[in-house]
């Protein structure tokens, strides 16, 4: 059933991304999603595990708050850079991710990554290295807002 969600989604990915509907332009679509689809069956077999599509509603609960985190540490990291460069002090620290499903670390470190001003460096047996540009943006990943948001919507119990 999981290679049927997959078809559809890679297939209406390829058709927003291209935007084209052309006979030799859907063929060369459909072969690239056969392709996929084909490697993704093989990491079947090898993983033993298959992979599954997370249910729309996480993402819909997700996707709008990283972008507005996005959005607000865009904002927070122009005026920094136009301001004054006495603001800005770079650090480097490790974030413990211990609390995490192991499953969701890796969008964790991911979405810190995505967040301007913040960069996952290293992911290592339940902690995440992260550079930022101001300690502030530190001490925010250690009070733990997107680590709680993760843990709640992408938790294993969901």
């Amino acid at each position: 059933m999981h290679i049927v969600k997959w078809t559809v989604v890679l297939s209406i990915f390829w058709l927003l991304l291209s935007g084209y509907i052309e006979p030799l332009l859907l063929s060369f679509g459909a072969i690239s999603v056969v392709v996929v689809l084909l490697v993704l069956k093989r990491m079947d077999k090898v993983e033993n595990e298959p992979g599954h599509i997370g249910t729309s509603l996480r993402l819909i609960r997700y996707a709008p708050w990283l972008i507005g985190q996005i959005f607000s540490s865009g904002l927070h990291v122009t005026k920094l850079i136009w301001g004054s460069p006495d603001k800005v002090s770079p650090a480097l620290a490790k974030i413990s991710a211990k609390d995490i499903p192991p499953s969701s670390r890796v969008l964790y470190a991911n979405s810190i990554t995505l967040t301007p001003g913040t960069l996952s460096v290293d992911l290592e047996e339940g902690e995440v290295t992260v550079h930022a540009l101001q300690e502030s943006s530190i001490a925010e990943l250690e009070e733990g807002q997107m680590e709680k948001k993760i843990t709640a919507i992408w938790g294993e119990n969901k």
